[in-house]
């Protein structure tokens, strides 16, 4: 999964996460946080913090199957997917920087992996020990396990799932690095899901994400220039009201076992391809990053 349009309300993370959506709509510079749409009832928020969920929707779904046969194409649907791939390992990279070297190779776990862009490039690190990739669109995943049948240096290396997080097992050895990268603005319910992953990842281990955040010139670029103008994003790919905040994510991990919260701002500069821009991360495009408590 990496991208699609359904129109819920943004503010999704429970009220630990609606700061910045209960504002009163006005009218906003580009710097200013935009406010939700409209906010889910009482009874809705408790539904959407049950511990039974999904994270599986078909129009998601129907959506990235419809992105499936062109994913490895570097001029495909799928294009700024792999001009950001290499900022994703920068991020990882500079997350890690401050801890100790690891004694074994890295395990990943990889979450709504789409067609395998950063799970096999993951794979092919000489500090990667295994990774493991799971989407729950079966033909965007064949798609990935086509192009992995490749290299032969993957074998062993790299297994894909086709599942959901709500329904894979914990394993007995949680992993070293949690991937959700363009995902978590296509959850219905990001609470509940972001609470499902914490035990996936070990303790020190980090849990990195990359979505967007919910302001006018989001709206702009994604939706209304990206989409509309340009079409170098399929249409439909981006609900605004999804985009989360990163002081909404900041305020739903604090105090839930996870510290060190890190953020890179990035930007699509046309002809040169995703750009860390300080700052930017109030805007537009960003990676967050939190590590889990020993």
């Amino acid at each position: 999964m990496a991208h699609t349009a359904l129109r819920q309300p943004a503010a999704r993370l429970g009220r630990c996460l609606l700061t910045t959506a209960q504002s009163q709509p006005r009218r906003a510079s580009t710097q200013q946080a935009a406010p939700s749409p409209r906010l889910p009832a009482a009874s809705t928020q408790q539904r959407r913090w049950h511990s039974e969920f999904s994270s599986v929707n078909p129009s998601e779904v129907e959506h990235f199957t419809a992105l499936a046969a062109d994913w490895w194409s570097p001029h495909g649907s799928s294009r700024l997917l792999h001009l950001m791939n290499p900022l994703r390992h920068d991020f990882i990279r500079a997350c890690r920087a401050g801890s100790d070297a690891p004694a074994e190779k890295l395990r990943y776990l990889d979450i709504g992996c789409g067609g395998g862009i950063f799970a096999e490039s993951a794979a092919r690190l000489p500090t990667t020990a295994h990774v493991t990739a799971i989407d729950p669109t079966p033909s965007v995943l064949a798609v990935a396990q086509a192009h992995a049948k490749r290299d032969p240096a993957l074998r062993g290396k790299l297994e894909y799932q086709l599942t959901s997080i709500e329904n894979l097992a914990v394993p007995e050895r949680p992993y070293d690095i949690v991937s959700l990268f363009e995902v978590i603005e296509h959850i219905d319910e990001p609470g509940a899901f972001l609470d499902r992953v914490q035990p996936f990842v070990r303790p020190g281990g980090w849990l990195v994400m990359s979505t967007i955040a919910r302001t006018w010139t989001s709206w702009f670029t994604t939706n209304l220039v990206a989409e509309d103008l340009l079409r170098i994003v399929p249409p439909g790919t981006h609900d605004w009201s999804k985009y989360i905040n990163e002081d909404e994510l900041r305020g739903f991990f604090a105090g839930k076992g996870w510290n060190s919260p890190k953020v890179m701002g990035v930007v699509y500069v046309p002809g040169l391809g995703w750009k860390e821009v300080r700052g930017s991360e109030k805007v537009g495009n960003y990676f967050f990053a939190v590590r889990r408590n020993e």
